[in-house]
């Protein structure tokens, strides 16, 4: 929530400076307060999983939060109950009249196909370009986001030689309010065959973030400041990566123990922080800037 100053208070100019939103009496006096409402594009296959992952780092916050969860119409789901689809999710023919302050579009365990093999990638593109002017703002998770930079901004990805897997330390590139509170390094969740095209990325309109050695920036957000792409897992549990080792042991495959996550054999969390911060600071920012009235919400913030 913003902080309430009078205009000539000396310390509000360099707030103002650092991002940070204060407002001033007046507008405090006749401020309308809405609950903010958010859609959610969930792609992976165990949803109710994620769909704990995703509440649990969005209910932080001290605002009111209407979630509503989007499901693909296009694609047979095999690990979560029709049931279960059928009354918590809407498909994009019920929802493409609405507007939202913010969607986040996860990952998918479809990643080493090309993109136009993905059997919904139709209606992902136009559910992409929907929420350019449908929503304020959007986070693309992991494949989400791989595919969100193909589709806005013509960034390809590229094959590792193996799988990336484990907890990653990184570091900010360049101040950004979104990041308000950050350790110089941070930790990050890491599950994945693939990167981005630097080349591309290059001359694509979005601005690099962060940045690691070894494979590149995970964090990346549009110029325009709608499309937010996060290649890692900060809503993974504690457990994530050990289920998923466990997983591809059990199905005989060569996956790496993950890198810089077990201590003394158990799973270690080093994200955790850094997650509910960013979540935190991304809803108080859609907060900020997005429009009181839905119907007023073009995908530009005020």
């Amino acid at each position: 929530m913003p902080i309430t100053l009078k205009d000539d208070f000396p310390a509000k100019a360099i707030l103002k400076q650092e991002d940070i939103f204060a407002i001033n009496d007046e507008r405090a006096k006749h401020q309308d307060i809405r609950p903010l409402k958010f859609i959610i594009l969930n792609l992976m296959p165990n949803k109710i999983d994620t769909e704990t992952q995703l509440l649990r780092l969005i209910s932080q916050s001290p605002l009111q939060i209407e979630v509503d969860f989007l499901r693909i119409s296009t694609h047979e789901h095999k690990n979560t109950s029709l049931g279960h689809l059928s009354k918590f999710y809407y498909t994009f023919e019920e929802i493409r009249q609405h507007r939202y302050d913010a969607m986040i579009i996860t990952g998918a365990p479809v990643e080493t196909l090309p993109f136009e093999q993905v059997d919904y990638w139709n209606e992902l593109q136009e559910i992409m370009d929907w929420s350019q002017n449908h929503t304020t703002s959007t986070l693309h998770i992991c494949w989400g986001a791989q595919a969100g930079l193909y589709h806005h901004y013509q960034v390809d990805k590229v094959q590792y030689d193996k799988k990336l897997f484990g907890v990653y330390p990184s570091h900010l590139l360049k101040p950004h309010r979104l990041f308000r509170g950050f350790d110089d390094q941070f930790m990050v969740p890491q599950s994945r065959y693939t990167g981005l095209n630097i080349e591309q990325l290059k001359k694509a309109p979005v601005h690099m973030i962060d940045n690691h050695q070894a494979f590149g920036p995970s964090i990346l957000i549009s110029d325009d400041d709608h499309n937010i792409f996060i290649l890692g897992h900060w809503e993974y549990d504690t457990h994530s990566l050990d289920g998923e080792y466990q997983r591809d042991q059990a199905k005989g495959m060569d996956t790496a123990e993950p890198e810089h996550y077990y201590l003394q054999n158990q799973p270690m969390n080093t994200w955790r922080s850094h997650a509910y911060l960013f979540y935190h600071n991304w809803i108080n920012d859609v907060y900020q800037s997005t429009h009181y009235r839905l119907e007023d919400i073009d995908g530009t913030p005020m």
